[in-house]
């Protein structure tokens, strides 16, 4: 029952009323119906009679009395007895009831006592009816909770901290004007964001002091803060009313509630609320004056403040997500020998894939490192005279070998994606971590070269400078005679070859830097052209120099003159020759598989949409990606995107948000050729592929691809959490198309089997694929989640979401749409949004803030109640997570997804692709 339960005894004799107060009784919220107390609350009337006695003149009502509703339980006499049929009692409970008394006889209607009447007027009084503050209903335990929480002025984002910290944000600011603080700091001071929001604050309660003036001091501060601060929801209620009602006359016009509007979207940074201020204004005023009274009182208010909200948790889930919190409290393993053992094992239960591949290659390095060092430690000649930096020299020089030649095969992305597709090798190896992987082998060849260079430069070659002519007589085989000037050696080829190796390799590895790559680096103006994503992107193609440097510093090598020992070129001839296979083929597919705009949009948030035809053959999975480059801009760069598009789909679609210097120049290109929208369509600038003289000429695109992803391997869970971030949300887009189109597809199977069965026999040329297809897809539920900060970015897929939502008619789909820039629920700045929120979706089935049919979430998600709702509802089920977007929330879902993997008997399989 989600009303407050107590019960209370109502005696009401003759014309005197009198209330008797009996000890509160609070039941219990769950259990068995039918073994549920249900509170109650009695009243006994005495309904004047000729007949009746002293005692007989009782009766006692028993109501259930809710927030917003009276409702008759029993009505008998006050002795136990049977009581007789009254008209009066009978219209009594039917008013109690708030039934309609429509066909009652307009004489029972005339002989309604003025006593009931104002028995009614004590009900109300009692049940908070009535708006005076002493008779208010204590509203904390009934379903109406959850606006307790709401209207707070202060987040626990902007960092008020209590009034200690307010006086000395006042004392620090007002140092300088002798202790007043100005009205348009008063929301740095209580620690407020939003200054215009603040502004309109401090006016409703200085309105209410009747205090003139645009600033206050500290004694007046600290009214306003004990008011903005007050945990009553009837306090904060007030407040915020003050607030609208700028004439403070105690009622709210059609143009105050106007301007809190435009005033909650500015503080909340959402421009189409703000552009659509009048609209909003009337819906609020239809729905809360229906009499056309032209104004709303503080009543009207919180009746649309205090709706019960519109999911519910069923008992079971609330008992079962109430264990869950239980287990998943963090327990301190004491001793330390058992707490490793622990920490070990769930690492490997985790990471046994990296565990595996990454043990292989520290194997392999550390086997070839002892094996070239053990045998120059056997070559007495070159040993006597160089000793131990020869043999780390070379046993380093055979790791550099090895991963000179395997960095390549983590950028083979079409042998990658060929293996993941085709094969079962993406059991056991980690395909999605290739970059990583790439990485980590760039740390060790810059190690390797270190220990090589280092070896040689400051040990090897002063020791051959100063070897005694008997010492160096050996080696004239291999230098030839002994030379007295150092650079000998290192003007040599194979010295000069190494160091130029040595500086590209350099400039590489240093413009590869996330702060380099990404443009963070403050660099006076003229070096800035040495970050950003074409400086990584063209000083790594110097790697064509040097791979060509080393294998010519492996054949000159001072101390190995057998060809066959000279083992460089053997080392990287395959992976060159599959390497530069890959780029063939992509260079012939590129310019094979041509392709044309049919369509460009321009979307708020600086994203680019581009929509093109399918090049025959060409399939993709849901999650992967391809390169797309346009000559317009540069004829070399190639850069990735994910597909947004479903395979299903006749047409390719890529989402490109504007982050770097190539992406600004595609937009600039693409937006020359566009116009304003027409027909409601999205968008700010659009173009259309016409036939005709109106066709835009579109700037040449070529494309390569598809890649593989760690968001195709969807299709292998049942249940899939999908995370998008900003636009991390397109691959997770094209998920959501292709799992609705495949639902679709099964149906349509499930439907013509049926009507097969009935008398037309299967194709059996069909058959297989279809029942391969079904096999294959497995996802029965997917939970989507988009945060992304600006309303805008909802524009981006505003038509995949509505059609998302009417063709998901079996509820598989789970859309969140989350916007960051508006205030937490029950914020009062983002209060009046909320109410907005429900009243339009409740009218006209659309959400104000991203204009679809998907409600839209304020502020961030909490991951931790997302993945115990997905704990709950899906028991001993392995659940794919994917997540896309920047690197920072990665750990927090990767961390969530192993500590309830670890402590319930739901499994998280956690995947990220980071941009």
């Amino acid at each position: 029952m989600s009303a407050e339960e107590g019960n209370y005894n109502y005696h009401h004799h003759h014309s005197d009323t009198e209330v008797d107060h009996k000890v509160p009784h609070s039941g219990p919220l769950s259990g068995p119906l039918n073994k549920r107390a249900v509170g109650r609350k009695s009243a006994r009337f005495n309904v004047p009679d000729s007949t009746s006695s002293k005692d007989d003149g009782y009766v006692e009502v028993t109501l259930d009395v809710r927030d917003d509703s009276v409702a008759l339980h029993s009505v008998k006499a006050a002795n136990g007895g049977d009581l007789p049929e009254d008209p009066e009692l009978t219209l009594l409970a039917k008013g109690l009831e708030k039934k309609s008394t429509v066909g009652m006889g307009s004489s029972i209607k005339r002989n309604a006592s003025a006593k009931i009447r104002q028995v009614g007027h004590e009900l109300k009084r009692f049940t908070s009816f009535s708006k005076k503050p002493t008779a208010r209903f204590d509203r904390t335990k009934s379903a109406a909770a959850h606006a307790l929480k709401g209207l707070k002025f202060i987040s626990k984002t902007d960092g008020g901290h209590g009034w200690a910290a307010v006086e000395k944000r006042f004392d620090d600011i007002t140092a300088s004007n002798n202790g007043v603080l100005p009205r348009s700091r008063f929301g740095e001071c209580i620690g407020m964001e939003s200054k215009e929001f603040a502004g309109q604050l401090f006016d409703a309660l200085a309105r209410k002091r009747n205090l003139e003036g645009d600033s206050i001091d500290k004694a007046h501060l600290k009214e306003f803060w004990d008011q903005i601060s007050n945990q009553s929801f009837d306090a904060r209620l007030q407040t915020f009313f003050d607030m609208v009602d700028k004439d403070a006359d105690g009622r709210i016009t059609e143009e105050e509630v106007r301007e809190i509007i435009s005033l909650s979207a500015s503080a909340n940074r959402l421009s189409n609320i703000q552009k659509q201020a009048e609209e909003y204004a009337a819906l609020i005023m239809e729905e809360l004056d229906p009499d056309h009274l032209g104004y709303i009182m503080i009543n009207n208010l919180e009746m649309l403040l205090l709706q019960a909200p519109s999911q519910s948790v069923r008992g079971e889930s609330r008992n079962l997500s109430h264990m869950l919190s239980q287990k998943l409290k963090p327990t301190y393993e004491t001793n330390p020998v058992r707490r490793f053992i622990k920490d070990a094992k769930y690492f490997l239960l985790d990471n046994w894939q990296r565990v595996w591949v990454m043990a292989l290659w520290i194997g392999v390095m550390i086997g070839l490192f002892t094996y070239k060092y053990v045998e120059y430690k056997r070559r007495e000649d070159v040993f006597k005279v160089m000793g131990h930096c020869v043999c780390f020299a070379k046993g380093a020089a055979e790791t550099l070998k090895l991963n000179m030649a395997i960095i390549l095969l983590p950028v083979c992305r079409n042998t990658i994606t060929w293996l993941r597709n085709k094969t079962k090798l993406g059991v056991a190896v980690p395909f999605d971590d290739n970059l990583n992987f790439h990485k980590v082998i760039a740390v060790a060849i810059a190690i390797g070269v270190g220990i090589h260079a280092i070896a040689h430069l400051t040990c090897d070659f002063p020791r051959l400078l100063h070897a005694t002519p008997e010492e160096y007589k050996p080696m004239i085989q291999y230098f030839g005679e002994q030379p007295d000037n150092y650079w000998h050696y290192v003007k040599h080829v194979e010295g000069i070859t190494g160091l130029v190796m040595v500086v590209l390799m350099a400039i590489a590895f240093t413009l590869a830097a996330p702060c380099f790559r990404r443009g963070r680096m403050n660099l006076p103006k003229p070096l800035k052209k040495l970050t950003g994503f074409n400086a990584f992107w063209y000083s790594h193609h110097l790697f064509v120099i040097v791979y060509t440097l080393l294998v010519v510093h492996g054949i000159k090598l001072f101390l190995t003159k057998k060809w066959y020992k000279k083992t460089t070129w053997m080392y990287l001839a395959v992976p060159v020759f599959l390497y530069l296979g890959e780029r063939l083929t992509r260079m012939l597919r590129s310019s094979i598989k041509a392709v044309a705009i049919q369509k460009v949009a321009v979307y708020p948030g600086n994203v680019l949409a581009l929509h093109m035809s399918k090049p025959h053959g060409f399939r993709y999975k849901s999650g992967q990606y391809m390169f797309v480059n346009c000559a317009a801009v540069s004829p070399f760069e190639w850069h990735p995107f994910s597909i947004t598009s479903a395979p299903g789909d006749d047409y390719l679609s890529v989402h490109i948000r504007t982050l770097g210097d190539w992406t600004r120049q595609l937009r600039t290109v693409f937006s020359e050729v566009c116009q304003q929208p027409t027909n409601g369509k999205s968008g700010l600038l659009r173009a259309d592929f016409m036939q005709g003289k109106n066709s835009p000429d579109f700037p040449k695109v070529l494309i390569d691809g598809p890649y593989g992803a760690p968001a195709q391997d969807y299709k292998k869970y049942e249940v899939v959490l999908l995370v998008g971030l900003g636009i991390g949300a397109t691959p997770m887009i094209s998920i959501v198309k292709d799992i609705v189109n495949n639902i679709r597809a099964n149906e349509e199977e499930e439907m013509n089997a049926l009507e097969n069965g009935n008398g037309v026999g299967m194709n059996s040329k069909t058959s297989p694929p279809n029942s391969k297809k079904k096999e294959n897809f497995k996802t029965r539920r997917a939970y989507f989640y988009w945060v992304t900060r600006e309303q805008g970015s909802f524009d981006w897929f505003k038509g995949i979401m509505n059609e998302v939502a009417e063709m998901d008619h079996n509820h598989v789909i789970e859309l969140h749409n989350y916007c960051t820039s508006v205030y937490e629920e029950g914020d009062a700045r983002s209060a009046l949004i909320a109410m907005l929120q429900s009243l339009n979706h409740a009218k006209n089935g659309v959400d104000i803030v991203s204009g679809t049919r998907v409600k839209t979430h304020f502020a961030k998600p909490n991951w931790r109640s997302v993945y115990k709702q997905i704990a709950v509802n899906h028991n001993n089920s392995r659940v794919g997570v994917f997540y896309c977007g920047a690197p920072a929330l990665t750990k927090e879902l990767r961390q969530l997804a192993l500590d309830f993997s670890h402590k319930t008997s739901t499994k998280f399989d956690f995947h990220k692709e980071n941009f």
